[in-house]
């Protein structure tokens, strides 16, 4: 498509949001699929229950939610991985998916804390692969009461925080002092690493950039991504996971024809070339990067990674920044291998360490909340 007739196509887009008005605009919203984040801590009086409404909030990779919890009582339940809900062209050891995990767990300690109950989380308690996931159990999750536990202050931001994908304002640096308050937020079980300065911040910038360019270029991983696309609102509320594209001005294109999965997916095409477009812009204006490293790179360590970045993007939330994970650099399928090499020659010290997650860093307008499974369809009979 040229320039011209993508211009004509997206003016009707606009001009089919303009007829509608306010009711088509007020209608695009998927609220059945944002309920969860409304409806967190209020529709359950058992601590379990309670804590797992928070956890569900938790981020992970693409949105595919793949936690199972099983119940024994309101005070133990089991959790594992929906096998169903892998990434195998982008994330072929499952590294990432565990990571969401760890965002889950960290989430469930927040808000068991917040109830006045210690968390006990034993991880992998019947060991774990870390070629492939199975169904053994992710975590054995228990509750006890404590009289004297004090709230995690990060906890008051859960339901603020959201991934951030707009345009960070580039007059606006990230101050040392804010960044420290990251490196202070994880455990001593990882290490964080941040910048904001000139020379490695547009290092981080291109690399960034250019992995993602390389996943989209690579027809396997983008289709993947293009496959859990969910366009409009009723794609949305009938599957409130994956990556969604709502809101007005999406939903007229894609009553043009102009915003199509095969458009999506095509390197020709106009779509695609916006997502290169879109990409280069969100990329190249960071204004600061945070990773997260373990040593090693089993299982344990995942977990530990997940738990140590949802704590950095709530105390990143706390201070106004926003966060994207961008990741891509670090992902295990063969063309990623140049940008996770360089990735890892830049942040890491050791041999043994590995560059579990990098997020762009910046301030920007705030966002909502992504689309949500409710917690009764993530709870299975024991």
């Amino acid at each position: 498509m040229n320039r011209r007739t993508f211009l004509k196509i997206a003016g009707s887009a606009s001009v089919i949001v303009a007829a509608g008005g306010v009711g088509f605009v007020a209608t695009r919203t998927p609220t059945d699929a944002l309920k969860p984040w409304l409806k967190a801590g209020s529709l359950y009086s058992d601590p379990m229950r309670r804590s797992l409404s928070y956890a569900i909030l938790a981020p992970n990779p693409h949105n595919r939610q793949p936690w199972l919890v099983e119940l024994k009582s309101d005070t133990e339940a089991v959790l594992t991985c929906d096998l169903d809900r892998l990434l195998p062209a982008t994330d072929p050891f499952s590294r990432q998916i565990v990571i969401g995990l760890g965002c889950f767990l960290e989430l469930f300690s927040l808000a068991a804390r917040d109830q006045g109950y210690h968390a006990v989380i034993r991880v992998f308690p019947e060991g774990g692969s870390t070629d492939a996931l199975d169904d053994r159990p992710i975590a054995h999750l228990s509750l006890a009461k404590a009289g004297e536990l004090m709230p995690d202050p990060l906890f008051a931001q859960v339901l603020n925080r959201h991934t951030n994908r707009n345009p960070y304002d580039e007059g606006r640096a990230i101050g040392d002092d804010i960044l420290q308050h990251l490196h202070e937020a994880a455990s001593a079980n990882v290490r964080v690493g941040t910048t904001g300065q000139a020379a490695r911040l547009n290092d981080l910038r291109m690399l960034t950039r250019d992995a993602m360019f390389g996943e989209m270029k690579t027809p396997e991983a983008h289709w993947e991504s293009i496959q859990l696309m969910r366009i409009g609102r009723a794609e949305i509320e009938a599957n409130p996971d994956g990556i969604s594209l709502g809101g007005p001005l999406l939903e007229a294109l894609k009553l043009t024809g102009m915003l199509t999965r095969e458009g999506l997916s095509d390197p020709a095409s106009r779509s695609f070339q916006m997502g290169l477009d879109m990409i280069e812009k969100g990329a190249m204006i960071s204004m600061g990067f945070v990773w997260i490293n373990t040593l090693g790179n089993d299982r344990t360590a995942q977990i530990e990674a997940g738990r140590a970045y949802m704590r950095v993007a709530l105390r990143a939330t706390t201070d106004g920044l926003a966060v994207q994970p961008m990741s891509q650099a670090l992902q295990e399928y063969p063309a990623m291998a140049p940008y996770y090499e360089k990735a890892h020659d830049w942040l890491t010290d050791q041999p043994d360490e590995r560059v579990q997650m990098l997020a762009r860093l910046g301030y920007a307008k705030t966002v909502g909340p992504a689309p949500r499974w409710p917690l009764k369809t993530r709870l299975k009979a024991s």
